[in-house]
């Protein structure tokens, strides 16, 4: 999963006071009946026509994404933030990275050893922009998310932990290909208590990105190679901001790879990423 590091001590930190609004009702039933759910905006009760102008600064951060920095010719781009909630009082802060010469500040992410091509690396990504930390859309969502993970009981009792992933993957020839990490079925690790919400943001002239969600022993192997029956979904995001989530222990999930389309011009499939998972003690 993703865990927090204090680099040092915490100075300025964006704050909103506000609880997640009520669940949607069907959302969070299949959540809860078989790991996994899909939902369109509506579903949230979120309008995008209603955040046109936080929508285009979302749109703008991911223009200015740079390179994954630990693969850097695989066409991802990304930058990643996390944020701590505190169910008892529906306050939610994002916590400040450790200062980077190159990128401003860093966070670190981490997936234990549920990601094969980094086992247990520990990396620094680069923080998401600051002026998209209070950014009423991107908040929105995350509460929409809280709401429908804040059945578990367990989220009820510790601070809870917000990650915050913008992912592009962008292709610019027919050569090209654009790779999620990793390329295979995977859990993104922690507690039983780990979900992950995959919003779409946009994409344009390209090929692929299919999701597929298969049982949790799937981990490790490609959907192509499983059996019928250990496929949960297939499906491909195509409209802003539709997505889905995983209860991360129940199921496994994998994005196939991007090529570039038909149309003229460059490829590209932007996505948000938000991970809730419950703070453990470290003393």
């Amino acid at each position: 999963m993703w865990r927090a590091v204090q680099e040092e001590p915490v100075k300025e930190t964006s704050t909103v006071h506000d609880r997640p609004p009520p669940a949607a009702d069907d959302v969070t039933n299949a959540l809860r009946r078989q790991g996994y759910a899909r939902y369109r905006t509506a579903d949230l009760g979120i309008h995008p026509a209603a955040h046109n102008g936080d929508l285009g600064q979302i749109d703008d951060a991911f223009a200015g994404l740079p390179p994954d920095p630990y693969a850097p010719h695989t066409n991802r781009y990304r930058r990643y933030s996390h944020a701590v909630y505190l169910p008892w009082t529906g306050q939610l802060s994002f916590t400040p990275g450790a200062p980077d010469a190159t990128y401003g500040s860093v966070t670190e992410y981490w997936q234990d050893d549920h990601n094969p091509e980094y086992p247990d690396m520990r990396r620094q990504l680069p923080d998401i922009p600051a002026a998209l930390r209070s950014n009423a859309l991107l908040l929105g969502l995350i509460h929409a998310d809280l709401a429908q993970a804040m059945w578990l009981e367990d989220l009820h009792r510790a601070p809870v932990y917000v990650g915050v992933h913008l992912l592009k993957l962008a292709v610019h020839n027919r050569a090209d290909t654009a790779v999620s990490s990793p390329d295979c079925l995977h859990q993104d690790g922690g507690s039983h208590a780990t979900f992950t919400f995959a919003h779409l943001v946009g994409c344009a002239n390209i090929r692929g990105g299919e999701n597929t969600i298969a049982t949790p022993d799937s981990a490790g192997r490609q959907p192509d190679d499983l059996p019928h029956g250990a496929v949960h979904a297939r499906f491909t995001l195509t409209e802003p901001l539709d997505g889905y989530a995983v209860h991360d222990h129940r199921v496994s999930h994998h994005v196939a790879p991007v090529h570039l389309g038909e149309g003229p011009g460059p490829g590209e499939r932007r996505i948000l990423i938000i991970g809730v998972a419950p703070f453990g003690p470290r003393l």
